[in-house]
Formats: structure tokens, C-alpha cells, sequence
């Protein structure tokens, strides 16, 4: 991942430094286990865990020899290491003993990153959900105006979204914390399976059903709970740019007066480039998401064509959904909300958004649901080409004074009635 995009709480876990000091780390608990049966001598294990070390860069020079990189970095540790020790050093493993077992490892503590950065979301977006919780504005369906509702309604259910997130991330977590020491096919012909409780206990992990290599489906639960992350974030980042089109002017994100340019050329833009970047990030987890479904099948359960995919995929999705919870946490709790225009856009219609008001009242009062629904289409027509109010051209329609006195048709446009229970989602998010 380019640094542009990687925090570095998250791409600490990601370095070659990381990766072979967790592989080491599996090692050393595998010649421990092996110490605890009594095939390895005492001795042996404590020299072994007191000069094992590893550095990519010594790592990548043998590399060159072995063309292998596990191969390449036993051969590093068991230098260091020293004989007769060394020799100890990967007993009855193979490679994705240490490779899966290491991934697994390093996945949990990145689930634990976003799952914090998850809930910090969260906590931030139910915060601005209650203090805009009773602000009307207009609810549009496919762009259009349609009947009223409040900006905090629809920030309670960003919040819920972000809640299914977590529960996703909470379960590609669970997904991903197994290891496998079992061998070359997962047999355990030489090595034995308390080797593997053992180590799996010491990192957290469950050990896996005797697999030749840990199923891929697990990496790919891991790749669309990143992804889903993605694809919420990005639902919620495009209706801010929606929000922040000039003519709705309802929204903006944070901008830091007399610092911030929103545009090289016009002094004037203040473009929500951020939510811009973070829909087009999204997209990349996505394609991540189909790179990792394809990782699924393996010939005879064993093969590496997964390998160089998973290099990329699973560090990267991890970086770019950290990245994306933590970006839209900072432009929730920064963005301006302008009330009165999300006010004078409601209005903006001339009373258009309480039709169905109208329509319900008229089927009350006697008409058939089709000669409402024409009378008020025709009145709603005839006020949005005249630009007068939805109102005064009911209260000129006989066939609406002949069903509804004036009372009646007043309370249609109560705006207060319209979203008495219009909050009812803050019952859930209060769960």
C-alpha cells in the first residue's frame, strides 16, 4: 500500500520486520512444544530462543540462493542460531505451518484495529445523530423531494450500519483466528498435534481441522468484512456529496479556514475531495474482495497461487478499511451542518412533501384511492409549474373542498405530526 493511505498503526503490522519476527515467533513456540514432549532438549530450546533472530534484508539474500523465502529464512535462523541448537529449529514442519499460522495471528490484531476504529465510528456518528435528531429536512427518493424526515434519522441509521460492521468484523475475526501445525498434508505424520495446541494456545488462535494449509474461505471472510467496511463508508461519504452540491448547500465537510485551498484554479471550491477519495477507495476493497474468492480453490487443497495474491489483497484491505474508518470518524465530527437551509430546502417545493397527507385525507373522506391520488396529482402539477403553494391551489380545487374542510386540510401540512415518529430508529440504536 502506498504511504498515502497507510496509517501506521495498521502498517506496522504489515512489515517484512513484522512478518518474519511473528513467523520466528511460531517457530520458537513450535521447538518449545517439542522441548515440553521431551524431543528436544532443554538446553537446546532456551539457546535457541536466547540468538534466533531474523532481518529481511539477510532473509532476502539467501532468497536468492534457495528461491524459497521460508526455506530461505530457516536457513537464516538456524545460522544464527548455531549447531548443534540450530538444527532444532522447524522439526516436523512446513512452510504454511509457519506462513498460515503467522498470517492468522497478524489478521487478528488487524481485526482488532478495525474493530476499535469501527467503534469509534460509530460512537461518533450516534453523537451527531442525537444532536441533529430533531432537525427536519427533506427526504429524497431517487433525487427527488418526497415527505419530510430529520437529519438525525438518517445519521441513527449510518450508526446501525456501522453496528452490522462490527458484528461482521467480529466474525472475520473469529474466522481467522486458527493455525495449523500438521504437516506437510496436514496428517501430523511428523509432527505431534499437542505441537500444534500448543502454539495455537500461545497466540491466541484455535487449532484448524488437520488441513494441508488453512481453508482460503476464512482470508476471503476476512476480505468482505473489509470490504462491506468499504462499502458503508462509501454509502455514507456519497450522500455527504450529494448533501454539499451547491444547490442543496445542506452539508459540508470539515475545511480548515485561511490553510485549506479547495481548488487549484477557483478560490471560491470547497470540494468534498475527501468523501470523493474515500468512494474511490472502496472500490479497490471490492476488487480486493474478488481477488480473494478466487484464492478459494487450490489444487488438491495445496497449492501457492493464492500466495502472491494474499501479499497484496489482505494487507492492503486491512490498510484501506482502517484508513477509511478513521478518515470519515474525523469528517463526521468536523462536518458543518447548515439547518436552516436543509429547512428552506423542505419548503422549496411549496408543500409538495405532504401529497400523501392530502391523498390519505381524501380516501378517509370518501374517495376512491385512484380519484385522491389524480386530484392531488393535478394540484401538485399545476403548483410546482405556477411555483405557488401546494396548499392555496388545494384550497381553489372544489373536489378537495367538497371531502376536506379547512381544518382538515390544514393539518396535512403539520409538519410536526409528519415526524412524530420519525425518530422511533434512535429506539434501536439505544439497543
Amino acid at each position: 500500500m502506498i504511504r498515502r493511505y497507510a496509517l501506521p498503526e495498521m502498517a506496522e503490522l504489515f512489515t517484512d520486520e513484522a512478518r518474519l519476527a511473528t513467523w520466528l515467533e511460531v517457530e520458537l513456540l513450535a521447538v518449545e512444544a517439542w522441548a515440553k514432549l521431551g524431543v528436544v532438549p532443554a538446553a537446546d530450546a532456551e539457546a535457541i530462543r536466547e540468538r534466533a533472530s531474523v532481518d529481511p534484508e539477510a532473509v532476502e539474500e539467501r532468497e536468492r540462493v534457495t528461491d524459497h523465502d521460508v526455506a530461505a529464512f530457516v536457513d537464516v535462523v538456524q545460522e544464527r542460531v548455531g549447531q548443534p541448537a540450530g538444527a532444532w529449529v522447524h522439526h516436523g514442519l512446513t512452510s504454511s505451518d509457519v506462513v498460515d499460522t503467522a498470517l492468522s495471528a497478524t489478521l487478528v490484531r488487524a481485526c482488532e484495529l478495525l474493530l476499535d476504529a469501527a467503534a469509534g465510528l460509530e460512537r461518533a456518528i450516534a453523537a451527531r445523530a442525537q444532536e441533529f435528531r430533531a432537525t427536519p429536512m427533506v427526504g429524497r427518493t431517487h433525487g427527488i423531494h418526497a415527505e419530510p424526515t430529520t437529519f438525525g434519522a438518517k445519521l441513527a441509521l449510518w450508526a446501525l450500519q456501522v453496528r452490522r460492521d462490527l458484528e461482521r468484523l467480529r466474525r472475520a475475526r473469529d474466522a481467522v483466528a486458527v493455525g495449523k501445525i500438521s504437516g506437510a498434508v496436514g496428517t501430523y505424520s511428523n509432527v505431534d498435534p499437542a505441537v500444534e495446541a500448543f502454539v495455537c494456545e500461545r497466540l491466541g488462535l484455535q487449532p484448524a481441522p488437520a488441513t494441508q494449509v488453512l481453508a482460503r474461505d476464512r482470508h476471503a471472510e476476512f476480505l468482505y468484512a473489509c470490504a462491506a467496511v468499504g462499502a458503508s463508508v462509501e454509502s455514507f461519504a456519497l450522500e455527504i456529496r450529494l448533501l454539499a452540491q451547491t444547490e442543496i448547500g445542506e452539508v459540508q465537510e470539515p475545511f480548515r479556514e485561511g490553510a485549506q485551498k479547495g481548488s487549484s484554479a477557483m478560490p471560491h471550491k470547497r470540494n468534498p475531495w475527501r468523501c470523493e477519495q474515500l468512494c474511490g477507495l472502496a472500490r479497490v476493497l471490492r476488487g480486493n474482495l474478488q481477488a480473494g474468492l478466487e484464492d478459494v480453490a487450490l489444487w488438491h487443497e495445496r497449492d501457492i497461487s493464492h500466495s502472491s495474491v494474499e501479499r497484496i489483497v489482505l494487507a492492503d484491505s486491512a490498510l484501506l478499511a482502517y484508513y477509511m474508518l478513521v478518515r470519515f470518524r474525523e469528517i463526521v465530527v468536523g462536518m458543518s451542518v447548515d439547518s436552516d437551509r436543509m429547512r428552506a430546502n423542505l419548503d422549496s417545493s411549496h408543500g409538495l412533501v405532504f401529497s400523501q397527507a392530502v391523498l390519505l385525507a381524501l380516501v378517509e373522506a370518501g374517495r376512491s384511492r385512484d380519484d385522491a391520488y389524480r386530484i392531488v396529482q393535478r394540484a401538485a402539477t399545476r403548483a410546482w409549474e405556477d411555483a405557488r403553494p401546494f396548499f392555496e391551489v388545494l384550497s381553489d380545487d372544489p373536489e378537495v373542498t367538497a371531502a376536506l374542510s379547512d381544518e382538515r386540510l390544514q393539518s396535512c401540512s403539520d409538519l410536526t405530526g409528519a415526524l412524530e415518529h420519525a425518530t422511533r430508529v434512535f429506539d434501536t440504536l439505544a439497543e
